[in-house]
């Protein structure tokens, strides 16, 4: 039986083709604003607040995924929202399961239209650039609908004064007064949004090109646990030839536990060492999440079902290097995981051309929640 293929994603910089970046070109990107897919049933304010301080969360990424055997689906993206703040991943946080019906401050969603529909063209988008050059932000979709000039996500608020200034929530338009809107607020609309500061709210950007994954898997897992035993008994020598003063039975027990608590991050370093700067791992409903730790992986039951009733099934995970772009180190703390493991719906369902709730379960390093 061939091995299933896993997509790996790849981060790379997106200045120089920005318009490749866009909604009708369909993009796999991090950071940023999102390029949302479809424009109606947009995730709202309330939808996109972290579960445990409260505060909007910012993009992170989102990949185009489309099923080929589903006419729905035929353009179909998902999209994954991160808290910036350092404290929502610390010991204090809601449990590991952050997604759908457990708050926390990671939100993933999906939203799936037909090759036919109002907003995109039935050919495939152009391979070359415009020729006229585009705005360098899009804080109006073509249906009408506002976006929040701080973060782009829906934005239902609007500035009291000038009222052309729009934004998720009270935290962005604070946020964007004090960045400059508060010099710019009488200004002409198009002199108002042909400069957006810099907020420091969002991630950098980045385009995500993804490659299948190239992996030798001719050793079977009976063969690994034979070279792991040989490897055990050769440890376990060695600290005999090199300590008189540890007895035999706590030799074998520190072997044994070494066997058992390093299994699952050695696959995980194997596994990961001929392509180390992946960001994304892909692979829906045939290979599960590559683990970091034998610690906090989830059960089938602490997956929850797609508000359908259907059961949901894991979809992609988010590496540890993606956080080596995000630029979200300091000298206190900072946002962090092992990895992020994302569930969607088994069967896709389409609940009215909105964007889908689906789960996210993050696995810490030290396997700590």
């Amino acid at each position: 039986m061939a091995a299933p293929k896993v997509e790996l994603g790849f981060a790379e910089e997106a200045a120089a083709e920005a318009w490749r970046l866009r909604s009708e070109q369909f993009p796999c990107k991090a950071g940023g604003r999102p390029a949302w897919l479809g424009e109606a049933g947009l995730p709202g304010p309330e939808q996109l607040r972290c579960g445990s301080c409260g505060r909007p969360c910012a993009f992170l990424l989102q990949l185009y995924a489309p099923l080929g055997d589903q006419a729905q689906a035929f353009h179909r993206s998902l999209f994954l929202f991160a808290c910036r703040s350092a404290a929502c991943y610390g010991p204090r946080a809601p449990p590991a399961g952050a997604g759908a019906g457990a708050g926390g401050g990671l939100k993933a969603f999906r939203n799936q239209l037909p090759r036919k529909n109002d907003t995109y063209s039935y050919d495939p988008p152009p391979e070359e650039p415009p020729l006229e050059p585009l705005p360098s932000v899009n804080l109006q979709l073509k249906c009408g609908a506002n976006l929040c000039r701080v973060c782009g996500c829906l934005g239902p608020k609007r500035c009291s004064k000038c009222h052309k200034a729009h934004y998720c929530s009270q935290d962005h338009q604070l946020l964007d007064w004090k960045a400059g809107h508060k010099a710019s607020c009488l200004q002409s609309g198009d002199q108002m949004d042909s400069v957006i500061p810099d907020h420091n709210f969002l991630f950098p950007e980045y385009e995500i090109v993804r490659e299948l994954e190239e992996f030798d898997t001719s050793i079977n897992e009976a063969d690994k646990e034979d070279v792991g035993e040989k490897e055990d008994l050769i440890s376990a020598n060695n600290l005999y030839e090199n300590s008189e003063h540890l007895d035999e039975k706590f030799l074998e027990a520190m072997a044994k536990h070494e066997t058992q608590a390093d299994k699952i991050f050695q696959k995980f370093k194997e596994r990961i060492s001929l392509e180390p700067e992946q960001i994304i791992r892909y692979c829906r409903d045939v290979e599960g999440p590559l683990w970091i730790s034998e610690e906090n992986i989830p059960q089938e039951t602490d997956i929850p079902k797609c508000s359908c009733g259907s059961k949901r099934v894991f979809e992609f995970q988010v590496m540890p290097q993606l956080l080596n772009y995000l630029k979200v180190d300091s000298l206190g703390e900072s946002i962090d995981w092992g990895t992020l493991a994302v569930y969607t719906c088994a069967e896709n369902c389409n609940q009215g051309n909105g964007y889908t709730e689906e789960f996210v379960w993050k696995q810490d390093i030290s396997g700590s929640v």
